[in-house]
C-alpha cells in the first residue's frame, strides 16, 4: 500500500454536516454583505439559518410551511436587487417549489436568485422517505441556466457556497443533515465547473460527490491493498460538469464508476455518461439509489442497507476492471 493512501485514511475525520457549514458560511457573508437576504419555510433551526436570522432579523422572511410561495417570495426579493438565499429541506424545495423555480427564477434567469436544500438523500435517517430527496439533483439540473453543486464536506461547502452567492446566475447547492467526514484540507482552491482530484490513479477512475466522495477515497485504499490504482474525483459541481476532468479520466482509466446519494436513473452518473459517450467511450458502473425509496433507519444503517458504502464503491470498481479486461 502507498504512503499516500495510509495518509489519506488517517486525514478522514469526522467534520460538521454540510448544512451546519452552510450556515455559518452564510452568516459570515451576510456581515460583509448587505444585500444578502434569506427566505426560510418554518425550518430554519434545521437548515441552520436561525443563526442568520437572530443576527439580521430584518434580512430575514419567514414564510411558513409554503415553500413554492417561499421560491417566488425569494425570487421577487433577487429581481429587485438583493441576494436571496432561500432554503429548506431539498424533498420540500426542489419538489414543491419547483413550477416556481422553473417560471420565476429559471425562465426569467434571476441571477441573484440562491437556493439551498439540506437534509438530502437517504442520510436524513430515521425522518424516513417522505422527507428524503433522492431525485433533487435531476430536478436541479433540469432548469435551464443552474448551476448545481453538492459539497463533500464542511472545507468545501463554505468554499463553494460563497462562489455560489457571487456566481452570476441562480445556483442550487445541496446539503446533508449527516456530519461528514472531511476530505479536503482546509487550504483547497475551488472553482465551479471544476472537479477535484482527490486520489491519483491509472486503473479505475471514481467519480464522486456529497458524502460518497469520502466512501470513494476508503475504496480507493481497499482497492490498493489489491495493487488496483484507483483515481477519485470529487464532482462537486453537478451541472456543469467538468467535461475535461471526465474525458480525462475515461481515456487515461478505460474504466469509471459513479457514486453518488441519489437515484442512479437521473443524477450524477448518467450526467457522466453522456460525457464519456460523447468524448472516450469507456467501461461504467454506477453505484446509487436503485429506482426505490427508503425508509426510516440509522443514516449508517441506511447507507449500509442501499448499498452507499465503500465496499459497494470497490466492488463497482472491481466489475468494472474485470469488463475492461474482457475487452
Amino acid at each position: 500500500m502507498s504512503t499516500k493512501a495510509v495518509k489519506l485514511q488517517s486525514e478522514l475525520k469526522m467534520g460538521a454536516a454540510t448544512r451546519a457549514a452552510f450556515g455559518d458560511a452564510l452568516l459570515e457573508l451576510a456581515r460583509q454583505d448587505e444585500r444578502i437576504v434569506v427566505c426560510d419555510a418554518d425550518l430554519s433551526k434545521s437548515t441552520m439559518t436561525h443563526k442568520f436570522a437572530q443576527a439580521f432579523p430584518h434580512r430575514f422572511f419567514s414564510c411558513g410551511i409554503a415553500e413554492a410561495n417561499m421560491v417566488g417570495v425569494g425570487a421577487g426579493l433577487a429581481s429587485a436587487g438583493k441576494i436571496a438565499v432561500v432554503s429548506s429541506f431539498s424533498c420540500f424545495v426542489a419538489n414543491k417549489g419547483f413550477e416556481q423555480l422553473r417560471v420565476a427564477v429559471a425562465y426569467p434567469q434571476v441571477k441573484s436568485f440562491k437556493v439551498v436544500g439540506t437534509h438530502s438523500g437517504i442520510s436524513i435517517g430515521e425522518d424516513g422517505p417522505s422527507q428524503m430527496a433522492v431525485e433533487d439533483l435531476s430536478l436541479a439540473c433540469a432548469l435551464p441556466g443552474f448551476v448545481v453543486i453538492s459539497p463533500a464536506d464542511e472545507v468545501s461547502m463554505k468554499a463553494l457556497f460563497r462562489a455560489a452567492v457571487y456566481h452570476d446566475g441562480p445556483v442550487y447547492v445541496r446539503a446533508g443533515r449527516a456530519p461528514a467526514p472531511i476530505v479536503h484540507s482546509p487550504d483547497r482552491a475551488f472553482e465551479l465547473g471544476k472537479a477535484v482530484e482527490l486520489v491519483p490513479g491509472a486503473d479505475v477512475a471514481i467519480v464522486a460527490t456529497g458524502l460518497m466522495v469520502a466512501e470513494a477515497i476508503r475504496a480507493a485504499e481497499q482497492l490498493e491493498t489489491e495493487g488496483v490504482s484507483a483515481r477519485v474525483l470529487d464532482m462537486h459541481t453537478i451541472k456543469p460538469l467538468d467535461r475535461e476532468a471526465i474525458h480525462r479520466a475515461a481515456a487515461q482509466t478505460g474504466a469509471v464508476v459513479v457514486a453518488e446519494e441519489h437515484l442512479v436513473d437521473s443524477g450524477l452518473g448518467v450526467r457522466v455518461a453522456q460525457v464519456v459517450a460523447e468524448t472516450h467511450p469507456a467501461v461504467m458502473e454506477f453505484v446509487g439509489i436503485q429506482d426505490t425509496y427508503a425508509e426510516s433507519g440509522t443514516p449508517a444503517g441506511l447507507l449500509e442497507k442501499y448499498g452507499l458504502v465503500a465496499s459497494n464503491v470497490a466492488a463497482a470498481a472491481r466489475r468494472a476492471l474485470d469488463r475492461k479486461k474482457q475487452g
